[in-house]
């Protein structure tokens, strides 16, 4: 089994939370890379546009047009004007912390959400997918 695989077992947990002041679970959105050690590793803070091209605009579009999802900053900073995320338009200037809201009866969101941002840029890395254009 490639290294990086195996190396992502129990490496790249992903919390649901209650989202304070919200109605909404809240799961951060963390996308995964290899470093050179071939250990999966996460990327907390990203501009918007950073965070697109890592994972691709089209699937986060997928994903915040879901019924009752939104992607927006995870913390409410001054310095930001951010909320929500505009898809459009992604932002390059100001790394944030990106998080996906769900509605709580939602059990399909978070799994396309671990799975697109946690265990696909392993198997792209490893060349088990191929990689994907924009």
């Amino acid at each position: 089994m490639p290294a990086a695989l195996s190396n992502l077992h129990n490496r790249l947990r992903s919390g649901i939370s209650v989202s304070p002041g919200r109605s909404e679970l809240r799961m951060m959105v963390f996308p995964t890379y290899v470093d050179p050690r071939e250990r999966p590793r996460i990327k907390k803070s990203l501009t918007t546009a950073d965070l697109a091209d890592r994972v691709g605009l089209h699937h986060l579009r997928e994903l915040a047009s879901r019924v009752g999802v939104a992607l927006e900053p995870a913390f409410d900073r001054p310095d930001l004007d951010l909320s929500p995320v505009d898809l459009d338009d992604p932002q390059h200037d100001k790394a944030l912390q990106h998080a996906l809201y769900f509605p709580s009866p939602d059990d399909e969101t978070p799994v396309i959400a671990y799975t697109r941002f946690r265990i696909v840029p392993v198997l792209r890395h490893i060349g088990w997918l191929s990689p994907e254009e924009g």
